[in-house]
């Protein structure tokens, strides 16, 4: 997985007034827990452009008066009008130890379905999967060359190894569907139209 330094500063004192105090002067109050003890601090607001305005998933490694702890971003609170960020909570990273991550999902290949006029639907952005980090792919990869009409790629169908999936083993990822007004079977026929028409002209 991809890394990120940030480098951030101890909070004298973690009250609500003084978390108010810092989101006026455009700092993020923070908190890494997960290890022997939690840790209170915050971060500048544009700091999170590198983290959040993105679909990848990153090792944050954090940087406190010199010491550096390796984290993942866990949760995060927003401001409900203004986007700003009110509030992240910073999973501390122990070897060997579970994660959850939201692991985004990357395409690749042509469906088939797609070129006879089928609608690719990708259902789920992202996979929510439970792993030791080592083992935790940046992306997961499907190959939808395989993708004709009316056929599907189920999380129970994703091929990666030694993590847990938590989504449910039949939703649907990626699908291709018919045009809406037009028939699969439609669809197929054009397909094998345009196909008999290339050889005959080859």
């Amino acid at each position: 997985m991809k890394t990120v330094s940030l480098s951030g500063s101890s909070r004298a004192n973690v009250g609500k007034k003084d978390a108010k105090k810092l989101r006026k002067e455009g700092k993020v109050p923070c908190v890494i827990y997960g290890g022997k003890e939690q840790k209170h601090f915050y971060l500048d607001q544009k700091d999170f452009k590198k983290i959040i305005f993105t679909p990848e998933v990153f090792i944050i490694k954090i940087d406190l008066e010199g010491t550096t702890y390796e984290t993942i971003l866990q949760d995060i609170q927003y401001h409900p009008v203004s986007d700003f960020v009110l509030h992240a909570d910073f999973l501390e990273l122990t070897p060997g130890r579970a994660v959850t991550l939201a692991i985004p999902v990357q395409l690749e290949g042509t469906a088939p379905g797609v070129v006879k006029g089928g609608r690719l639907q990708l259902k789920l952005r992202k996979l929510r999967l439970k792993g030791k980090v080592e083992d935790m792919p940046e992306h997961v990869v499907l190959d939808i060359s395989g993708l004709d009409i009316g056929k599907s790629i189920k999380v129970k169908d994703v091929p990666v190894e030694n993590v847990q999936f938590l989504d449910p083993a039949n939703a649907v990822v990626v699908s291709v569907k018919a045009a809406r007004g037009i028939s699969a079977a439609e669809l197929e026929a054009e397909g094998e139209e345009a196909e008999e028409s290339e050889e005959a002209e080859g």
